[in-house]
């Protein structure tokens, strides 16, 4: 009967042995799994980080893509002004040409009603030489 009662007892010492082995195990394999967590949990902030980045820069790049296009329309509105500017230019040129050809003609009028007044006084002076 002893034996008997010494061997229960060993044999439930080695199951009670087992199973605070088995418990250590379930410990390790949690933490192990409380570890691959974090690991997991740390690269998805990282992704989201890398992936806020990346659309600060694509921000970035769309607004440097509009200064670059404001720029550009600037610079053809100064072009097209200048070409306005050129062209007033020409206009003015033109009425001061045509101005003074009307000038140039006015005089030329001036000169030949006064001719033809000379040459009246010169026929009128022969006339009254005849008399």
């Amino acid at each position: 009967e002893r034996e008997r009662q010494r061997d229960r007892n060993r044999d439930r010492e080695k199951e009670r042995d087992r199973e605070g082995e088995r418990e250590i195990e379930r410990e390790r394999n949690r933490d192990r799994e409380k570890k691959r967590e974090g690991e997991r949990e740390t690269e998805k902030k990282r992704e989201r980080q890398r992936q806020r980045e990346q659309e600060r820069e694509r921000e970035r790049e769309r607004e440097r893509e509009r200064q670059r296009d404001r720029n550009r329309d600037r610079e053809k509105e100064r072009d097209r002004e200048g070409e306005r500017e050129i062209e007033r230019e020409r206009n003015r040129d033109r009425e001061k040409k045509r101005e003074g050809e009307r000038e140039t003609e006015k005089k030329r009028e001036r000169q030949r009603q006064r001719e033809q007044e000379r040459e009246r006084e010169r026929e009128r002076e022969r006339e009254r030489q005849r008399d």
